[in-house]
């Protein structure tokens, strides 16, 4: 994964939205999420920047998760939960969520049948998606075994 690609992809977002400044603070939220594994808040990614010197507001923050969710850097979901969550999209493969209602485990998982339905209902129905994800809500072998 090519952090400049990233820089350029935001930086071309932020041209093509109008006035909108490419600026060191906006470059470092994306480094910090470019840096990230899995999937995280906002409020912890806050936390982790300025837990490593940056100095940013948590409103910069927020804002340019919202800038590199529209330029598809980012994805954002709400897992049955009250906040959102996020992760990097950036030279990743679509795909899908398998989310644990007992101990919140998120397991991802690719499948390209899936891939092909979504494809073929937005060809019939002449529509053109712009990002998708299917959560499938229940509980992991883990916590199922666990109980007995």
């Amino acid at each position: 994964m090519n952090p400049e690609a990233a820089h350029d992809i935001l930086t071309k977002h932020l041209r093509a939205s109008g006035n909108l400044r490419s600026t060191s603070s906006r470059m470092a939220v994306l480094d910090a999420v470019m840096a990230s594994q899995g999937h995280f808040d906002a409020e912890g990614l806050y936390y982790r920047m300025i837990s490593n010197g940056t100095r940013i507001s948590k409103a910069t923050v927020y804002n340019t998760l919202d800038l590199l969710q529209e330029c598809g850097l980012v994805s954002k979901y709400r897992f049955a939960e009250n906040s959102s969550r996020y992760e990097k999209a950036f030279g990743r493969p679509h795909h899908h969520h398998l989310v644990c209602l007992q101990c919140g485990d998120i397991i991802e998982f690719v499948n390209e049948r899936l891939n092909r339905i979504q494809e073929d209902v937005c060809n019939e129905k002449n529509f053109v998606p712009q990002s998708s994800s299917l959560q499938v809500f229940g509980t992991c072998g883990k916590c199922r075994k666990s109980r007995g």
